[in-house]
């Protein structure tokens, strides 16, 4: 009996997880778009969508699956946005501008009349607010979907989209700002990208911390010093090389191919330095949406 129970319930696992990979593989560009959007970076988001899809995986054998996936992955990646807001500090601000009545007189809702301007603006909303606009006029969820999303009342998301629509239609588009260059940081940068152009792993390997962490988006996470991470570069048969650039106001390195005579920048690599030295590579080659929700890439 025991034996027919343990398989019935990982035939029931099975069957959970053959539906968790392809709701994800359909809704991975989604759920990035959100994250970029609530963080106001591409590269955040993609890594919070990494971590809410290693969260949702640890969590697949409770996961009640008479209820659709889509919103429960949602809401996972909802509050990592949100634990992310408040580790860089926004909390205070939030609390502060959400301080007001749960029912405000409504104004015109900019739905799709913004386009995709509302993704870029919504950034300066308090995260409540944020949340709401994006999943209703971005991912068109129901008020009483995004109340269960965002741990909140119907009345009390219909304060939040009213209040932010009413900022948005007062704010002029903007484009992110850069970040306060590092001159270290961008000397830094300036020398990994020299030497991975020449193939000099070993001189790259100068510039690396000894347990320095690599994350390749959806392919690799583990020590640098483990991993074939470079050869696999040198053994690529399409034309590349690396640039410093910057997308949406963040230094990184642009990896570029090229196309006849063209070089076309297709994904980024991001570095983050201690002491020093690389401590840790993130590269998300394996994303392309990482590249299209971009909304400014440039070469420097």
């Amino acid at each position: 009996m025991d034996n027919l129970h343990d398989i019935s319930v990982s035939g029931s696992f099975d069957a959970r997880y053959r539906a968790f990979l392809e709701t994800i593989t359909n809704l991975r560009p989604s759920l990035h778009r959100y994250c970029a959007r609530m963080t106001g970076s591409v590269l955040d988001g993609e890594d919070l969508v990494q971590e809410t899809l290693f969260e949702a995986y640890r969590k697949l054998d409770t996961y009640d699956d008479s209820r659709p996936l889509s919103p429960w992955l949602f809401r996972i990646a909802h509050n990592r946005s949100i634990d992310f807001l408040r580790r860089r500090g926004v909390r205070e601000e939030a609390e502060a501008a959400s301080i007001g009545p749960d029912f405000v007189l409504p104004v015109d809702p900019p739905g799709a009349g913004l386009g995709r301007a509302v993704e870029h603006l919504v950034t300066s909303l308090p995260p409540k607010e944020r949340a709401c606009v994006l999943l209703k006029d971005v991912f068109d969820y129901t008020l009483e979907e995004i109340a269960e999303l965002v741990d909140s009342t119907v009345g009390g998301v219909k304060a939040a989209l009213n209040r932010g629509r009413s900022k948005l239609t007062q704010l002029p588009e903007r484009s992110s700002p850069p970040r306060a260059a590092n001159p270290a940081f961008t000397r830094l940068l300036n020398l990994y990208v020299e030497r991975f152009n020449r193939r000099d792993w070993d001189g790259l390997r100068e510039l690396i911390s000894a347990d320095a962490r690599l994350q390749v988006a959806d392919g690799f996470a583990g020590r640098v010093a483990n991993a074939p991470y470079f050869s696999n570069y040198d053994r690529l048969t399409t034309p590349w090389r690396m640039a410093v650039g910057q997308v949406d106001g963040e230094s990184v390195v642009v990896s570029l191919r090229k196309d006849r005579e063209t070089w076309t920048p297709q994904s980024f690599v991001r570095i983050k330095v201690s002491d020093g030295r690389i401590v840790q590579i993130l590269d998300y080659a394996h994303c392309p949406w990482v590249f299209a929700a971009a909304s400014r890439v440039e070469l420097e």
